[in-house]
């Protein structure tokens, strides 16, 4: 089992047609066609992990809503263990991101979330739970979306907590320093070169520099950089490996941070090496970019991409 410990996210999808411009402002009028909801944010390396095929547990919070409910059971479907899913009152809504697409082209997304840091009894809750789940844990992965649940003292607490398993970290710059101690790390190229505090140049050479730089400072045992167009990068502690972008058509890039995460994850918990899954993941993300919307990638797709 795979425990995934962040911030929930519903993903909305509004789908339909523009046939004319607004007569009130020059903006287009969608002819809405259909109506969509997906887990998103940390709950998308949940969606990742079951299309693997590969039993998870998800903590973090939601609001006391119908879009919380609607979470816990779209989670209990996908046979993910929800217990850690804390509900807060009133104060503390679900965070849900509306995208607007109409041919296949976003042409809008609005907000609506609450990212106040959560307060430390309601992460306290959510350590007890995460020790529970310990003994038949395989991996953690720390999905980071900076909005709230994880804190750098929480994520230090969770991280001193879960040594001796596998750590993964999907980050924000903002917390660099709290990330010591993890396994690795999966940023893109602009956040890597953040975390650094280095230019964002993406040649072989300066995506090599940034890695090693985290890794040595964060005393991590893997870097994995995603690289858009160029691929990744994986820093592996004694050389880099270039991996070469697998994708074909690029529709949505909209979640493949999770689908590398999830996929690298989880290719390291049955005992593959990080070169092999970070291979598999970047195939993994060559799949999910050439479908719409926040997706996933199963086994036989990766396979034959």
């Amino acid at each position: 089992m795979i425990l995934v410990i962040g911030d929930i996210i519903v993903d909305e999808f509004i789908w339909g047609d523009v046939t004319r411009i607004s007569p009130e402002a020059p903006v287009p009028v969608v002819s809405v066609n259909e109506i969509d909801r997906r887990l998103g944010g940390s709950a998308n390396v949940v969606r990742n992990l079951h299309a693997l095929e590969t039993r998870s547990a998800m903590f973090g919070l939601v609001g006391n809503d119908e879009a919380g409910q609607w979470v816990h059971t779209r989670l209990s479907e996908l046979d993910s263990d929800n217990s850690g899913v804390i509900t807060k009152a009133n104060d503390r809504p679900t965070a849900i991101k509306t995208r607007i697409i109409a041919r296949h082209q976003q042409v809008v997304r609005y907000d609506r979330e609450w990212t106040q840091a959560a307060l430390p009894e309601t992460q306290a809750r959510i350590l007890t739970h995460v020790e529970d789940m310990l003994p038949s844990a395989t991996a953690t992965i720390l999905s980071d979306y900076g909005k709230g649940v994880l804190t750098p003292d929480f994520i230090r607490q969770l991280i001193e907590k879960l040594q001796g398993g596998i750590i993964g970290v999907d980050p924000k710059p903002e917390h660099t320093d709290a990330y010591r101690g993890a396994t690795f790390i999966t940023p893109n190229l602009t956040e890597a070169a953040a975390m650094a505090g280095m230019e964002a140049i993406n040649s072989d050479a300066h995506a090599e520099a940034i890695a090693e730089k985290l890794h040595d400072d964060l005393d991590l045992e893997y870097v994995l950089l995603t690289r858009s167009e160029r691929g990744m990068t994986l820093y592996d502690g004694k050389q880099s490996h270039h991996i070469p972008t697998a994708a074909r058509d690029v529709f949505d890039v909209t979640g493949a941070g999770d689908t590398v995460i999830a996929v690298f994850t989880a290719c390291l918990a049955r005992g593959d090496n990080a070169l092999t899954a970070a291979q598999i993941a970047n195939r993994a993300a060559g799949v999910v970019v050439g479908k719409v919307g926040t997706a996933t990638a199963d086994w036989s797709e990766i396979e034959a991409h």
